[in-house]
């Protein structure tokens, strides 16, 4: 009998991340079934409003992911070839590939330093030349860009801000929800985002000429949709624009009605649980580097990421806490070393972005984690970070990081 090649799954003791899914998601969904109505409608319109009422937004526009609502936000605000857009390079490729899609150039800036991974305002200062339309800001891990700063910047130069705001939904500073500060807001409801439909997101703006835009790029340029048609309101349309399919479903939208009001809790969850690896990770491993002590406004704390010591060998480090049964990741790569994105654009040099992108490992943060869960990540970083300072050399075994 010939033996199996097939790899033994990892049976992680912590994963990296979890979703609450239970009674009332499933319920919400049958509901929709029974309704027999599947394709954008009243429930996305649901979703919608209950999305702009947590953020203040005028218009909340559900897409099918946040890499559409990018591509989206780009063309409303009429990007092109010519056109270059200041964008960090420690993201997601998202969304630097979503600037491309129109046909402009993403030019990478700097972070703040190794306590703050935003978007650094002095370099993107440093960056804009006549032919800048716009910067688009990430709220890494959850927490708030230095906004007031970069919409001052873009005051001054009449640029327009956009806000990645993936890992940020439910988060604010100064009391205004991150996502409304620039001229339009791009969320995620990804799998592992701190609510999920399983693919999906939401465009923001309080423009109403950009949210009209906006509606007819997001179902192909038609002046009026399915559903409408369906319930009377029309009966043919026209097409006045080269639009996408870029609708979300009513069965992701009743699962994000849901998912949304559990947010104010989990992100509170989310809060107290980083507090505590905060509170442990100093004195557990005294040179690993636990940024983000102090956070802008109000975080969803998406993420919880730590710097190894400087030499540190990174993916020892990983395999050690593998072994442990511990599952963590990297956030992010630098686009700006991504084969495509060094071959098209250069590889200009991002002193604090590269350091972060070397050294920087994302440990687990749900709101499924317990206390107890946390202090066993924090024995076990405690662990692989000595075992791997003083064992550089030995081998080490694969790893699979899930970095979006």
């Amino acid at each position: 009998m010939a033996e199996s090649t097939e790899q033994t799954k990892p049976v992680w003791r912590v994963p990296l991340a979890d979703i609450d899914l239970g009674p009332e998601e499933e319920a919400a969904v049958l509901d929709v079934l029974r309704r027999r109505w599947l394709s954008m409608g009243e429930v996305t319109a649901a979703f919608e409003a209950d999305f702009a009422a947590l953020t203040g937004a005028r218009h909340a526009l559900a897409v099918t992911n946040c890499t559409a609502a990018l591509h989206l936000a780009g063309l409303a605000l009429e990007w092109g070839p010519g056109d270059e857009i200041i964008v960090p390079s420690l993201t997601f490729v998202a969304t630097a590939n979503a600037i491309r899609y129109t046909g402009a150039t993403p030019v990478f800036a700097d972070i703040t330093g190794d306590n703050d991974f935003s978007l650094s305002v002095e370099d993107a200062a440093a960056r804009i030349t006549p032919r800048t339309r716009a910067i688009v800001v990430v709220h890494y891990g959850g927490h708030a860009a230095d906004m007031p700063a970069i919409m001052s910047l873009a005051g001054q130069h009449g640029l327009d801000v956009v806000e990645d705001v993936a890992h940020a939904p439910g988060a604010t500073l100064d009391g205004r929800a991150l996502g409304t500060w620039g001229r339009i807001g791009c969320f995620s409801f990804f799998a592992n985002k701190n609510m999920t439909t399983g693919e999906g997101g939401m465009v923001t703006t309080d423009d109403d000429q950009l949210a009209a835009r906006l509606r007819l790029l997001r179902s192909h340029g038609m002046t009026s949709l399915t559903w409408d048609r369906h319930k009377g309101h029309a009966w043919s349309y026209d097409v006045v624009a080269p639009g996408y399919n870029y609708r979300i479903d009513e069965i992701r939208a009743a699962v994000g009605r849901v998912q949304l009001a559990k947010l104010a809790a989990a992100n509170e969850r989310r809060r107290a649980l980083d507090a505590l690896y905060r509170k442990l990770l100093p004195a557990a491993a005294p040179g690993l580097g636990v940024p983000y002590d102090v956070s802008r406004g109000l975080s969803s704390c998406h993420l919880r990421p730590v710097l190894l010591p400087e030499g540190a060998n990174r993916t020892q480090f990983m395999a050690e806490m593998k072994a442990r049964g511990i599952q963590t990741s990297i956030h992010y790569p630098p686009i700006h070393h991504f084969s495509y994105y060094r071959q098209a654009f250069g590889g200009e040099s991002l002193p604090l972005t590269e350091m972060v992108g070397e050294r920087e490992v994302t440990l687990p943060l749900y709101p499924a984690l317990t206390p107890a869960d946390v202090e066993i990540v924090v024995a076990a970083v405690a662990e692989a970070l000595a075992v791997t300072l003083d064992e550089d050399s030995r081998p080490t075994v694969g790893l699979t990081a899930l970095a979006v």
